[in-house]
């Protein structure tokens, strides 16, 4: 299945200038959805993930499904004012503003091994505030998954040494490619 054909891109959303990659067609699709969850679990399957990790809100399609197929439990990051326990939060700049993202403070312990999990890997903003979340709180990441990179915007420089599987990849703001 070509999974590219259910990534829609709609230009100058959410402003001018920006290519939004629309996951919208391929999470309508259950053999889609059913076949990303496989392919994004396929890295990581001997590599002892005792939780996944996903920022709200489209980490979250991906990240429960993921948890399920890996066998391990789920932990929601959310904005700030979200989670109903007592929680951590970082700061954290994206390709188009900023935001700030929270994790209860019990949600990982030292000894988690930690899959972070997102659709869009662009600027690695989100992926670095997970990154941070988890780390302050003693779990291990083993590493991040995502559906989507923009590998133009140069997010593994900046989230080295971290461990990243990507499922389509995009090197231009080609609306075509």
């Amino acid at each position: 299945m070509n999974l590219r054909s259910f990534v829609r891109a709609v230009p100058d959303f959410p402003k001018p200038g920006i290519m939004f990659r629309d996951i919208t067609p391929l999470i309508a699709s259950p053999d889609a959805l059913r076949q990303v969850t496989v392919e994004l679990a396929e890295p990581w399957r001997d590599a002892g993930i005792t939780k996944v990790l996903a920022a709200e809100a489209r980490g979250f399609i991906f990240g429960v499904p993921l948890a399920m197929e890996l066998n391990a439990g789920f932990v929601p990051v959310r904005k700030p004012g979200k989670l109903p326990w007592q929680t951590r939060q970082f700061s954290y700049d994206l390709e188009y503003g900023s935001d700030a993202l929270e994790i209860h403070t019990d949600a990982v312990q030292p000894g988690d091994r930690v899959l972070l999990v997102d659709d869009l890997l662009a600027t690695g903003g989100t992926v670095e505030a997970c990154r941070r979340l988890a780390d302050g709180l003693g779990a291990t990441i083993a590493g991040a998954a995502c559906v989507i990179e923009l590998t133009f915007l140069n997010a593994r420089a900046r989230l080295q040494p971290l461990k990243i599987t990507s499922l389509l990849t995009y090197h231009t703001e080609n609306p075509d490619e």
